[in-house]
Protein backbone atom coordinates (compact mmCIF):
# COMPACT_ATOMS: atom_id res chain seq x y z
CA UNK A 1 0.00 0.00 0.00
CA UNK A 2 1.28 3.58 -0.92
CA UNK A 3 1.94 6.29 1.75
CA UNK A 4 -0.70 8.48 -0.25
CA UNK A 5 -3.58 5.71 -0.39
CA UNK A 6 -3.38 5.68 3.99
CA UNK A 7 -6.00 7.67 4.30
CA UNK A 8 -7.60 8.20 1.06
CA UNK A 9 -8.45 4.19 0.05
CA UNK A 10 -11.94 2.94 -0.77
CA UNK A 11 -13.35 0.72 2.55
CA UNK A 12 -12.06 -2.69 1.83
CA UNK A 13 -11.99 -5.92 3.73
CA UNK A 14 -9.15 -4.43 6.19
CA UNK A 15 -11.39 -1.51 7.45
CA UNK A 16 -11.75 -1.61 11.28
CA UNK A 17 -15.34 -1.93 12.94
CA UNK A 18 -15.65 2.20 13.16
CA UNK A 19 -15.78 2.08 9.26
CA UNK A 20 -12.38 4.13 9.18
CA UNK A 21 -9.93 4.03 6.48
CA UNK A 22 -7.56 0.70 5.34
CA UNK A 23 -4.64 0.22 8.03
CA UNK A 24 -1.16 0.29 6.82
CA UNK A 25 0.65 -3.29 8.15
CA UNK A 26 4.44 -1.91 7.68
CA UNK A 27 5.60 -5.46 7.94
CA UNK A 28 3.39 -8.54 7.33
CA UNK A 29 5.55 -11.00 5.02
CA UNK A 30 6.39 -13.13 9.14
CA UNK A 31 3.96 -15.71 9.54
CA UNK A 32 2.96 -14.91 12.88
CA UNK A 33 3.36 -18.65 14.44
CA UNK A 34 6.92 -17.92 13.89
CA UNK A 35 6.89 -14.31 15.38
CA UNK A 36 9.85 -13.27 17.91
CA UNK A 37 10.28 -10.08 20.18
CA UNK A 38 12.80 -8.85 17.71
CA UNK A 39 9.73 -9.16 14.63
CA UNK A 40 7.64 -6.57 17.04
CA UNK A 41 7.99 -2.62 17.67
CA UNK A 42 7.67 -0.47 20.02
CA UNK A 43 6.99 3.16 18.86
CA UNK A 44 7.01 6.10 21.57
CA UNK A 45 6.26 9.16 20.47
CA UNK A 46 7.95 11.91 22.30
CA UNK A 47 8.49 15.89 22.94
CA UNK A 48 7.75 18.60 25.71
CA UNK A 49 4.29 19.08 26.86
CA UNK A 50 1.80 20.36 24.30
CA UNK A 51 3.23 19.04 21.40
CA UNK A 52 0.11 16.44 20.65
CA UNK A 53 1.50 12.99 21.50
CA UNK A 54 -1.66 11.56 22.66
CA UNK A 55 -3.32 13.06 19.34
CA UNK A 56 -1.06 11.38 17.39
CA UNK A 57 -0.37 8.33 19.38
CA UNK A 58 -4.36 7.42 19.00
CA UNK A 59 -3.98 8.54 14.83
CA UNK A 60 -0.71 5.83 14.88
CA UNK A 61 -2.94 3.09 16.80
CA UNK A 62 -5.48 3.36 13.60
CA UNK A 63 -3.32 3.57 10.94
CA UNK A 64 -0.56 1.22 12.29
CA UNK A 65 -3.36 -1.18 14.22
CA UNK A 66 -1.67 -1.26 17.15
CA UNK A 67 -2.97 -0.72 20.97
CA UNK A 68 -1.90 2.53 22.30
CA UNK A 69 -1.05 3.95 26.18
CA UNK A 70 -0.17 7.34 27.19
CA UNK A 71 2.93 6.97 29.72
CA UNK A 72 1.09 9.85 31.94
CA UNK A 73 -1.20 7.16 32.98
CA UNK A 74 1.61 5.15 34.28
CA UNK A 75 2.92 7.53 36.48
CA UNK A 76 2.80 6.85 39.87
CA UNK A 77 0.60 9.01 42.50
CA UNK A 78 3.54 10.97 44.02
CA UNK A 79 4.92 12.34 40.23
CA UNK A 80 0.91 13.14 39.38
CA UNK A 81 0.81 15.19 42.74
CA UNK A 82 4.26 16.64 42.43
CA UNK A 83 3.47 17.69 38.80
CA UNK A 84 0.02 19.54 39.64
CA UNK A 85 2.13 21.48 42.39
CA UNK A 86 4.34 22.55 39.32
CA UNK A 87 7.43 20.63 40.84
CA UNK A 88 9.32 19.11 38.20
CA UNK A 89 10.24 15.68 38.49
CA UNK A 90 13.54 14.15 39.07
CA UNK A 91 15.48 11.69 37.16
CA UNK A 92 15.09 9.65 40.58
CA UNK A 93 11.11 10.06 39.76
CA UNK A 94 11.27 9.50 36.38
CA UNK A 95 13.16 6.16 36.57
CA UNK A 96 10.82 3.49 38.09
CA UNK A 97 8.09 5.30 35.62
CA UNK A 98 9.87 5.03 32.72
CA UNK A 99 11.10 1.39 33.70
CA UNK A 100 7.08 0.79 33.91
CA UNK A 101 7.26 1.88 30.73
CA UNK A 102 9.25 -0.38 29.32
CA UNK A 103 7.59 -3.26 31.10
CA UNK A 104 4.44 -1.83 30.18
CA UNK A 105 5.68 -2.55 26.44
CA UNK A 106 7.00 -5.64 26.50
CA UNK A 107 4.29 -7.56 28.70
CA UNK A 108 2.14 -6.35 25.75
CA UNK A 109 3.75 -7.63 22.73
CA UNK A 110 4.62 -10.90 24.98
CA UNK A 111 0.79 -11.11 25.05
CA UNK A 112 0.40 -10.38 21.47
CA UNK A 113 2.64 -13.00 20.44
CA UNK A 114 1.07 -15.87 23.23
CA UNK A 115 2.55 -19.08 22.82
CA UNK A 116 3.60 -18.57 19.34
CA UNK A 117 7.06 -18.02 20.09
CA UNK A 118 7.35 -20.25 23.02
CA UNK A 119 7.13 -16.63 25.23
CA UNK A 120 5.27 -15.75 28.36
CA UNK A 121 4.10 -13.20 30.44
CA UNK A 122 5.17 -13.43 34.32
CA UNK A 123 1.92 -13.28 36.14
CA UNK A 124 3.07 -10.45 38.62
CA UNK A 125 4.19 -8.13 36.70
CA UNK A 126 1.52 -8.32 34.30
CA UNK A 127 -1.08 -7.83 37.44
CA UNK A 128 0.94 -5.17 38.60
CA UNK A 129 0.78 -3.43 34.86
CA UNK A 130 -2.81 -3.57 34.94
CA UNK A 131 -3.45 -2.99 38.35
CA UNK A 132 -1.65 0.63 37.60
CA UNK A 133 -3.83 1.00 34.48
CA UNK A 134 -7.20 0.54 35.98
CA UNK A 135 -5.78 3.23 38.88
CA UNK A 136 -5.19 5.73 35.97
CA UNK A 137 -8.87 4.64 34.34
CA UNK A 138 -10.61 5.20 38.47
CA UNK A 139 -8.52 8.89 37.87
CA UNK A 140 -10.84 9.82 34.51
CA UNK A 141 -7.59 8.87 32.36
CA UNK A 142 -8.32 5.04 30.52
CA UNK A 143 -6.53 3.71 28.14
CA UNK A 144 -6.92 3.57 24.27
CA UNK A 145 -9.18 0.98 23.23
CA UNK A 146 -6.88 -1.74 21.29
CA UNK A 147 -8.04 -1.92 17.59
CA UNK A 148 -9.07 -4.30 15.69
CA UNK A 149 -6.24 -6.50 14.31
CA UNK A 150 -5.57 -9.60 12.14
CA UNK A 151 -3.79 -12.48 13.08
CA UNK A 152 -0.56 -11.87 10.53
CA UNK A 153 -0.53 -8.41 11.89
CA UNK A 154 3.14 -7.14 13.35
CA UNK A 155 2.87 -6.70 16.73
CA UNK A 156 3.70 -4.14 18.91
CA UNK A 157 2.59 -1.19 20.76
CA UNK A 158 2.41 2.98 20.80
CA UNK A 159 3.52 4.51 24.07
CA UNK A 160 3.50 8.79 24.47
CA UNK A 161 6.03 9.29 26.51
CA UNK A 162 8.37 13.08 27.03
CA UNK A 163 11.28 10.90 26.92
CA UNK A 164 13.58 14.45 27.25
CA UNK A 165 16.69 13.06 27.99
CA UNK A 166 18.84 10.43 25.93
CA UNK A 167 19.60 8.53 29.34
CA UNK A 168 15.25 8.46 29.62
CA UNK A 169 15.64 6.99 26.04
CA UNK A 170 17.72 4.30 27.04
CA UNK A 171 15.27 3.08 29.26
CA UNK A 172 13.02 2.90 27.14
CA UNK A 173 14.71 1.31 24.28
CA UNK A 174 15.76 -1.64 26.91
CA UNK A 175 19.69 -0.67 26.68
CA UNK A 176 19.95 -0.36 30.72
CA UNK A 177 19.38 -3.38 32.85
CA UNK A 178 15.68 -2.74 34.40
CA UNK A 179 12.87 -5.05 35.31
CA UNK A 180 11.30 -4.40 31.84
CA UNK A 181 14.22 -6.97 30.28
CA UNK A 182 14.61 -9.28 32.95
CA UNK A 183 11.33 -11.58 31.80
CA UNK A 184 12.59 -14.90 30.71
CA UNK A 185 12.46 -14.93 26.97
CA UNK A 186 11.58 -11.60 26.55
CA UNK A 187 14.61 -10.57 24.17
CA UNK A 188 15.08 -7.28 22.46
CA UNK A 189 11.94 -5.42 21.90
CA UNK A 190 12.90 -2.79 18.97
CA UNK A 191 12.16 0.73 20.00
CA UNK A 192 11.85 4.06 18.02
CA UNK A 193 11.10 7.26 18.82
CA UNK A 194 8.46 9.53 17.08
CA UNK A 195 9.74 13.39 18.41
CA UNK A 196 7.18 15.78 17.98
CA UNK A 197 9.28 19.11 17.42
CA UNK A 198 8.16 22.91 17.54
CA UNK A 199 8.97 26.84 18.44
CA UNK A 200 8.55 27.90 22.30
CA UNK A 201 5.94 30.14 21.11
CA UNK A 202 3.77 27.79 19.72
CA UNK A 203 4.23 25.24 22.73
CA UNK A 204 3.04 28.02 25.26
CA UNK A 205 0.10 29.29 22.73
CA UNK A 206 -1.26 25.64 22.58
CA UNK A 207 -0.48 25.52 26.79
CA UNK A 208 -2.31 28.38 27.90
CA UNK A 209 -5.24 27.05 26.01
CA UNK A 210 -5.26 23.88 27.67
CA UNK A 211 -7.76 22.70 30.25
CA UNK A 212 -7.41 19.90 32.74
CA UNK A 213 -4.22 18.98 32.55
CA UNK A 214 -1.98 18.36 36.01
CA UNK A 215 1.15 20.11 33.23
CA UNK A 216 1.47 23.67 33.74
CA UNK A 217 2.18 26.15 31.54
CA UNK A 218 4.95 27.90 33.37
CA UNK A 219 7.01 24.76 33.74
CA UNK A 220 7.27 24.26 29.71
CA UNK A 221 10.42 26.49 29.91
CA UNK A 222 12.03 23.51 32.30
CA UNK A 223 11.36 20.70 29.76
CA UNK A 224 12.72 22.73 26.67
CA UNK A 225 16.41 23.66 28.99
CA UNK A 226 15.80 19.62 29.36
CA UNK A 227 15.11 18.45 26.49
CA UNK A 228 18.41 16.66 24.68
CA UNK A 229 17.35 16.44 20.84
CA UNK A 230 17.48 12.89 19.62
CA UNK A 231 17.83 13.58 16.02
CA UNK A 232 20.71 12.13 15.66
CA UNK A 233 20.12 8.83 17.06
CA UNK A 234 18.99 5.49 15.44
CA UNK A 235 15.42 5.01 15.15
CA UNK A 236 14.31 8.73 15.28
CA UNK A 237 11.53 9.72 13.20
CA UNK A 238 11.30 13.50 13.41
CA UNK A 239 7.38 15.56 12.81
CA UNK A 240 6.62 19.05 13.30
CA UNK A 241 3.99 20.05 15.56
CA UNK A 242 2.93 22.48 13.15
CA UNK A 243 2.00 19.70 10.50
CA UNK A 244 -1.67 18.09 10.31
CA UNK A 245 -1.87 14.92 12.16
CA UNK A 246 -2.25 13.06 8.85
CA UNK A 247 0.95 14.56 7.31
CA UNK A 248 2.57 13.56 10.72
CA UNK A 249 1.47 9.57 10.43
CA UNK A 250 2.13 9.58 6.72
CA UNK A 251 5.95 10.46 7.58
CA UNK A 252 5.88 8.37 10.46
CA UNK A 253 4.50 5.21 8.50
CA UNK A 254 7.07 5.89 5.78
CA UNK A 255 10.37 5.83 7.91
CA UNK A 256 8.80 2.44 9.54
CA UNK A 257 8.11 0.98 5.73
CA UNK A 258 11.73 2.26 5.40
CA UNK A 259 13.46 0.84 8.07
CA UNK A 260 11.43 -2.54 7.53
CA UNK A 261 13.04 -2.55 4.02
Amino acid sequence: MSLASVYSEPPTDSEDREGNHAVVDFNSSVDNKHRHMSDAVLLVVMGVSGTGKSTLGAALSKALRLPFIDGDDLHPQSNVDKMSHGDPLTDADRQPWLETIRKTAVSSVLNQLGDNNGSHVEPDAMLETEKSLDERSILGRSRQPSPVRDEDQKPGIIIACSALKGSYRSVLRGETRSEAEGWKHSGKLPTWFVYMKGSRELLMDRMMKRQGHFMKAEMLDSQLKTLESPENEKGVVTVLIEWSTEDQVREVVRALEDGAE
